[in-house]
């Protein structure tokens, strides 16, 4: 087995190398989350945010990461859970996970896991911690589509798990139009 040899070290990225090949780590988190969070009205619940690499206001999942200045040990869905409070202001009755996958396998090794979230209760106003200004946009499932393509059309940028978690939702039975 090839040994890592750290390059860079931050405070929430890493640069290693394994046998020549440079990738990025998280230096401060075991995972990320990201939740497919639906309420019980039909809606998708989405976030906008203003991102830094990109310097622009991105669509997204509500997402976070695992064990980050919280606890080491925090599970994937203690994680799930804290995040969509945090970010959303809704409590999950029932948080399933559907998946866990590379987010970028040529650039990282960071590991997604999408969580289904569903019994949703508003419990507080959401908008993130203070390093964050999160809108909250719960979209209806059956508009969502239409609404994506006029987004898209008027130049949002918008993260592409949106339409992973669209096909978990139709596989599942969830109504979301096509």
């Amino acid at each position: 087995m090839s040994k890592d040899i750290m390059r860079y070290r931050g405070r929430y990225l890493s640069l290693l190398e394994r046998d020549g090949w440079e990738f990025a780590s998280r230096s401060n988190a075991s995972g990320v989350v990201v939740i497919i969070a639906v309420t019980d009205g039909g809606e998708i619940v989405l976030v906008e945010q203003y991102r830094k690499p990109v310097k622009a206001r991105v669509l997204e999942l509500p997402a976070g990461l695992v064990g980050d200045h919280v606890d080491p040990g925090e599970s994937v869905l203690e994680a799930a859970g804290r995040e969509l409070i945090e970010e959303t202001g809704y409590a999950a009755g029932q948080l399933e996970i559907l998946m866990a996958s590379p987010s970028s396998a040529g650039m990282s090794d960071e590991i997604i896991t999408f969580v289904l979230a569903t019994g949703l209760q508003r419990v507080g106003p959401g908008g993130g911690d203070a390093s964050e200004e999160i809108e909250v946009l719960p979209v209806p499932l059956e508009k969502v589509d239409a609404w994506l393509a006029g987004q898209q059309a008027a130049g949002k940028p918008m993260d592409p798990k949106i339409f992973a978690a669209l096909y978990w939702l139709r596989k599942s039975g969830q109504h979301v139009t096509s």
